[in-house]
């Protein structure tokens, strides 16, 4: 597994790490040194980042719904990433651009709303990293995967399809809320997971979600500020 979710205080991964008690999160935007940016806090109430930003090309596979999808965008941006969503339900990533404002009266160009069809991307750097959201419902076409340092690649999964296991096992981080029964057990088979985590997928509260790797399995729970609460409403499941 090379992308890490980090505990505070721990000093080994493969990216810096920037960590900040949960209670400040409704004070301040969700930052984060380069690449490091805040998921959640673990069940004990630590809180807890992910390398999602990185100076090696990346892949996350995210099961479940758009609330959890956009907020890992949101908080992309907050660490200053360009993000780029390619989606057919544009309306619903709007949000990301009231997120982000305007300059000059103009929407900013940090984000990009566009349809499922290849497009240039602004070529990525250590000072402006790239997220790229792929919305392609549950078997994504690899319009976008990440070829260069400092892209991530996010491939949102409504629910899991058999057809989507290379996409998931080519996975450098999975992000999974609860599932149903049937969809636990086809995890299973794609991640080999023994019987105690496949039931843990289908117990997960609306809040949780499982970070996914190899030698990697660590509930959390979402942590949402005041203001993505304005924006995105509250913490749920699906959308």
């Amino acid at each position: 597994m090379t992308s890490r979710v980090r505990d505070a205080g721990q000093n080994s991964g493969v990216a810096p790490e920037f960590t900040v008690d949960a209670a400040m999160l409704d004070a301040i935007s969700p930052s984060g040194d380069r690449g490091g940016i805040v998921l959640g806090s673990g069940l004990k109430g630590e809180p807890l980042t992910i390398s999602a930003l990185r100076s090696t090309p990346t892949r996350i596979v995210l099961v479940g719904g758009l609330y959890l999808a956009r907020q890992v965008a949101m908080r992309a941006m907050a660490v200053g990433a360009w993000v780029v969503v390619a989606t057919g339900r544009p309306t619903e990533w709007q949000v990301l651009s009231r997120a982000a404002g305007s300059r000059d009266g103009r929407p900013s160009p940090l984000v990009q709303i566009r349809r499922l069809s290849p497009v240039e991307l602004p070529r990525p750097s250590e000072d402006a990293p790239l997220l790229v959201v792929t919305d392609g419902g549950p078997t994504p076409q690899d319009l976008f995967p990440p070829r260069s340092p400092w892209q991530t690649t996010i491939y949102v999964l409504p629910y899991l399809h058999p057809q989507a296991g290379a996409t998931a096992n080519a996975a450098d981080l999975v992000l999974m809320q609860r599932l149903p029964a049937g969809q636990a057990e086809l995890a299973a088979r794609i991640w080999r997971l023994p019987p105690q985590m496949m039931r843990q997928l289908t117990t997960l509260k609306d809040d949780q979600v499982v970070a996914l790797g190899r030698n990697l399995w660590r509930p959390l729970r979402l942590v949402t500020t005041g203001k993505e609460q304005q924006l995105l409403g509250p913490v749920r499941r699906g959308d």
